[in-house]
Parts: C-alpha cells; sequence; structure tokens
C-alpha cells in the first residue's frame, strides 16, 4: 500500500528567489518542491542551486517534507544538481522528464556513485507523451530498489505543449493520461500528485479542480502559488462525514455478530469486507492531519 505520508499540497518554490525559500518555512503546505528547473532562468541556475542545498542543510521547515527538482542530466547543470542535492540530503530527488524506465536506471547508477544517503528517495516527473506510453514500465522500475522511485509527479502544462492538448475546466482531454498514470502508480504502490492550476487567482477553479482530483484518486496536488496551499489542503482531507461512517465500519465488522459475514448494512447502505481497508485509511489519513495541526 502507498504509504500516508500528507502531499495534500506540494508547492513549487523558486530557488534562486532567497525570500521565497524563507517564506515557505512559514507556509502550512505539506512538502516543497525547491526548484532548479523550470522556475530558474539559465544564468540564474547556480546561485539556485547554492541556495536551496544552503536551504535544505539548514533544517528550518519542521515537518514539511523537502524535493529538489533538479535539471536533467543531459543538460549543463544536470550532474552538477544532483551532486550537490545528494549532499544537501533532502527527502527525495526530483527528476525532470522521465520518459523511460532507463533515465530512472541511469538515476540510480549515479546515486551509487555519490554515495546518496540511503533515506533520499526518486520522485519522477510524468510530462512527456512517451512517458504516458511507457508509464506501466516506468512505475515497474520501483520493483528495483535501487532506483529509489517512490513518486510521480504529473506535469500537465508539458503535456499539453507537446500533445497540443488544450487545458479546459474538467481537463476531459487528459483524463485518460491522469488515469493511466494514476493505475500505473497504484499498481506499483507509488504515491501520485496531480499537475499544477495556472490561474492562481481563480480559488474557485482551483477548489474545483482539487476537488476532481481527490475524486480520481490523487494523493495531492502541486502547485505554484502560496494562495493555493489552504484550497488544497482542505480539498484532500476526508470530510467529518467520510471520516465517522469510516469508524462506523470499522466498528460494525469488528463487531462479533459480523466475524464471518462478507457484506453488512448499514444506515441503509452495503459495505463489504474490501471496504474496511478504504475505511481505516480515512482515520488515518484524518488523524495523520489532525496531528500536524494545519
Amino acid at each position: 500500500m502507498t504509504d500516508l505520508r500528507l502531499r495534500r499540497s506540494v508547492l513549487y518554490m523558486p530557488g534562486s528567489n532567497p525570500r521565497a525559500l524563507e517564506k515557505a518555512k512559514t507556509l502550512p503546505a505539506d512538502a516543497l518542491i525547491l526548484d532548479l528547473e523550470d522556475a530558474v532562468a539559465p544564468d540564474a541556475k547556480e546561485i539556485a542551486r547554492e541556495q536551496v542545498c544552503a536551504a535544505v542543510r539548514g533544517r528550518g521547515y519542521g515537518d514539511r517534507e523537502l524535493i529538489i527538482r533538479v535539471n536533467a542530466p543531459q543538460t549543463p547543470w544536470g550532474e552538477a544538481d544532483l551532486k550537490a542535492a545528494i549532499e544537501a540530503g533532502p527527502d527525495a530527488i526530483l527528476m525532470p522528464k522521465v520518459s523511460s524506465p532507463a533515465v530512472l536506471e541511469n538515476i540510480a547508477d549515479r546515486l551509487e556513485a555519490l554515495d546518496a544517503p540511503a533515506h533520499i528517495r526518486v520522485w519522477a516527473m510524468i510530462e512527456t507523451p512517451a512517458a504516458i506510453l511507457n508509464i506501466q514500465s516506468i512505475a515497474a522500475a520501483r520493483r528495483n530498489a535501487a532506483t529509489r522511485l517512490s513518486c510521480f509527479v504529473l506535469g500537465t502544462n508539458d503535456l499539453a505543449k507537446d500533445t497540443w492538448t488544450q487545458i479546459v475546466p474538467g481537463r476531459a482531454p487528459m483524463l485518460p493520461w491522469l488515469m493511466t498514470a494514476l493505475a500505473a502508480a497504484r499498481a506499483e504502490g507509488l504515491a501520485i500528485l496531480d499537475g499544477v492550476f495556472n490561474d492562481f487567482a481563480d480559488v474557485e477553479g482551483l477548489r474545483e479542480e482539487c476537488s476532481q482530483a481527490r475524486i480520481l484518486g490523487f494523493d495531492g496536488k502541486t502547485l505554484i502559488h502560496p494562495n493555493q496551499v489552504e484550497p488544497a489542503n482542505a480539498a484532500f482531507a476526508p470530510t467529518e462525514a467520510e471520516v465517522e461512517t469510516a469508524r462506523n465500519v470499522i466498528a460494525a465488522f469488528d463487531r462479533p455478530e459480523n466475524a464471518r459475514r462478507g457484506a453488512i448494512q448499514i444506515n441503509g447502505r452495503m459495505f463489504e469486507r474490501q471496504h474496511i481497508g478504504m475505511a481505516r485509511r480515512a482515520v488515518a489519513w484524518s488523524e495523520a492531519i489532525a496531528a500536524r495541526g494545519r
């Protein structure tokens, strides 16, 4: 089963902006992607690398999960980014343009060669048509522990660019790709995060897209602006009614008289034993949010 670490809100922060890196320490995001790639201009790559790695080493972000998005290995900055990120020791390194399992295998070799600490995981950007076509084999790379693969991050803007797809309310053109990636992730026990919502001034549009992503089964949403954090946190939290129902299901199946029953009726609805796992996950999710306090 995918671990239940909270990733409702995963905020990209530009590595070249020291004020943004400092502000991130106060934001209620579950995780931060400190970005060395798309958000950083070529002439600011090196200073961004220094600032991001210093920020990670400073350990001033509390319980927020810290991820460094590096530049691709074939770029002029990729190798230096990877080496510096490993030395800084974030929770994960986000690799862009993962279009085949070979990319992850090559990164695994580099992690071993650079003696990367065991706790560092690898997250993979799924942002090309080739990645969607190869998604099952990319997800299956998790079976090789050396890849350290633990999470998919959808890059919907890049997918739209490369396919000429329009990003419209409801995202109908993208739904087959989103669900294909999600099915592959779940089949291999990976976490998976939805792509960004571009119009950060449209709070209602963000809420709708977060709600859609949760219904589809995503763990959370990547974000581009601090104002998007609270709506994402709210959207990806189970409601009080959901938690109450979950507790009722667990309690009902725990009763001695239901020990041998495969299905029972609760408040006019039928629940099967397979719903127990879903109920326990909802309760665990709610308790993790309460423990975090934000």
